[in-house]
């Protein structure tokens, strides 16, 4: 491994990182409603607190500024150190998302940033896993299980689509962590 790679790697990481700081729900709830949506609901900062709390046009909104941090951060990932450089910036966005430094370590749980990290990667597989999500929200009206089901797809389709082993891993770990 060359510095030049290594440095490329590392300066993904931190600028994906601070990407996934961009807190859509925070900025969404407070033009909106000029509320703090920690302080409400769940006090989760993510797209189905968003929902519970402002309503479906919010946490559109929020869904789709959340999936882009996702997509932004891998292109740029990708472009600058490729695959790897694509799975790390999809990690610490992620990372970001979750726990962002500028709102004290206290964010989502990183299911729409996750979503829109692997539509960057392999939309086949978002597609397929959106697809049960969705089917699963429709028929319980349960979120979380629409979820947690869709993290459990997505390694799984990762494997079985015999993906790159650096997207395997990465999978399996961004599963865990959402789940």
């Amino acid at each position: 491994m060359d510095l030049r790679f290594l440095l490329s790697c590392i300066f993904v990481s931190i600028i994906a990182y601070f990407i996934g700081n961009f807190a859509t729900s925070y900025i969404v709830s407070m033009r909106s409603a000029k509320i703090d949506i920690r302080q409400h609901g769940s006090g989760n900062a993510g797209a189905t607190n968003v929902l519970r709390v402002l309503g479906v046009k919010a946490a559109a909104i929020t869904f789709i500024g959340d999936a882009l941090k996702g997509v932004i951060a891998v292109l740029i990932g990708g472009y600058l150190a490729g695959s790897y450089g694509a799975v790390l910036a999809a990690f610490f966005v992620i990372i970001g998302h979750n726990w962002p430094v500028l709102l004290k370590f206290k964010g989502g749980k990183g299911v729409a940033t996750t979503i829109g990290s692997m539509l960057a990667i392999n939309p086949l597989v978002v597609m397929i896993a959106l697809t049960v999500g969705i089917v699963i929200l429709i028929t319980t009206k349960y979120v979380s299980l629409a979820s947690i089901t869709g993290m459990v797809i997505f390694p799984i389709l990762m494997i079985v689509l015999k993906q790159p082993i650096e997207y395997n891993v990465f999978s399996v770990v961004v599963a865990v962590i959402a789940i």
